[in-house]
């Protein structure tokens, strides 16, 4: 089918859906964790496909990690549905109210934004994640996975589609796109087509925003740091800095570079690389860290590199705001974290640093919609918009305004016989 009748019928179908009542979107979402367990061993034998056919085209070790899509990542996937069942109904909240004259109240009521187009990485939790997440905040959605992922994808969207139809969700709410072609068509159709969130690298960012009229909202590399300041307490530092790097290599809040405060690095270095050691991270250092534990010379590449792997790379610096100057150079402003218990350095450190995520004494891995209690994620968005950090539910809502008169005219006003009162109220927008 043609990309334009996709989009088509997604956009009348994110017209119903803007009205579906709260407790058939919960139903819904339950449909599709009680499908997915039943479905396991399906999903299980189309991902091995998959991961059987990318190992032959030599995918990448991160990559064919994040493919993986077995039992306990199911399990995990329904985990988040049932979390996000529980959240309260985001659609219809009156965020704002404001009596602008007796008899005469705005409304700020938050409202779904409609189609979102997402193309996302060889996840294929991403997809079940990215779907539910649409659903509950009353969004139609139009997918483009890796294509790697094919097989898994194609029985997810299948299982999704089929599980919400029957529970009384609007057909065509999701789709499923496959290819490259697709993706281009995709952008153009700026008619149905309210929001793309790419998730890729940033030459493939912005080559969307390059190449469409819809707003795009995403985030490209996930260059995160960790900067051990001189007050730090070592042994926590080595924990978090550990987490950080070793938790899962292969997404991208997990930390690529070391800030380390001269003054401790020696004492500091030779313990963090003993941790680092045992999940056999290979490190590239400053000639500063080689002068203290053997690492190979980090080049000016590796302060820009998402390395998506067992590697890190070390940097001794000076100072706190050397350490903040370095991130705010080379970071992708996505998550960076420092340990210490100097109240002062953290003031300045999170006040300055310019990132969607800033941490203290907290492993980087902290930043993801569903530890932060959003109901998992679509992305994490590095923009200056809307949203910021971790896209859940509140990312996928933009809002309207709605007013209640009883017969007021402006002509009264302009006049002079009425004049606004502009009183904030506590009230909840209702018929």
């Amino acid at each position: 089918m043609e990309i334009h009748i996709l989009a088509s019928e997604a956009k009348q179908a994110s017209i119903s859906l803007a009205a579906v009542d709260t407790q058939i979107k919960n139903n819904a979402l339950k449909a599709i964790a009680q499908a997915l367990t039943a479905n396991t061993a399906s999903i299980v034998a189309a991902n091995k496909e998959d991961l059987e056919r990318s190992e032959k085209e030599n995918l990448g070790t991160p990559l064919l990690k994040r493919l993986k899509y077995d039992a306990a990542k199911i399990k995990e996937t329904v985990d988040g549905i049932n979390s996000l069942i529980m959240l309260t109904e985001p659609v219809g909240e009156t965020l704002t109210a404001t009596e602008l004259d007796k008899d005469l109240e705005l409304f700020k009521v938050s409202c779904p934004i409609g189609v979102i187009g997402v193309i996302f990485e060889s996840r294929p939790d991403a997809l079940v994640q990215i779907s539910s997440l649409c659903l509950k905040s009353s969004n139609a959605v139009i997918l483009k996975g890796g294509s790697e992922a094919v097989s898994t994808n194609k029985i997810l969207a299948d299982i999704i589609a089929t599980a919400t139809e029957s529970a009384g969700i609007p057909k065509g709410w999701i789709q499923l796109i496959e290819t490259r072609n697709d993706v281009n068509e995709m952008l153009k159709c700026d008619k149905f087509i309210d929001l793309i969130i790419p998730r890729g690298s940033n030459e493939f960012v912005q080559y969307i925003m390059n190449n469409s009229n819809i707003p795009v909202l995403g985030h490209a590399d996930g260059i995160c740091h960790v900067y051990v300041d001189k007050d730090a307490d070592l042994d926590m530092a080595v924990n978090v800095v550990t987490d950080s790097k070793c938790q899962y290599v292969a997404v991208c809040n997990a930390a690529e570079t070391l800030l380390v405060h001269e003054s401790i690095a020696k004492e500091f270095l030779p313990k963090v690389k003993a941790s680092l050691d045992k999940y056999n991270v290979e490190l590239f250092g400053c000639e500063k860290t080689l002068a203290i534990i053997d690492v190979k010379l980090a080049s000016e590449e590796d302060w820009k590199l998402e390395y998506l792997d067992y590697k890190l790379s070390i940097k001794i610096v000076s100072s706190l705001d050397e350490a903040i100057a370095h991130i705010n150079k080379y970071s992708s402003k996505h998550t960076e974290s420092i340990v210490t218990s100097d109240k002062l350095a953290v003031a300045k450190f999170m006040s300055l640093i310019d990132s969607g995520n800033v941490f203290w004494n907290a492993s980087t891995r902290f930043c993801d919609g569903f530890r932060y209690g959003l109901g998992a994620e679509v992305g994490i968005s590095t923009n200056k918009i809307h949203a910021r950090g971790p896209v859940g539910l509140e990312g996928l809502l933009i809002y309207k305004w709605l007013l209640k008169g009883n017969g007021h005219i402006v002509a009264d006003y302009a006049s002079g016989h009425k004049s606004f009162t502009h009183e904030t109220i506590k009230k909840k927008f209702s018929i």
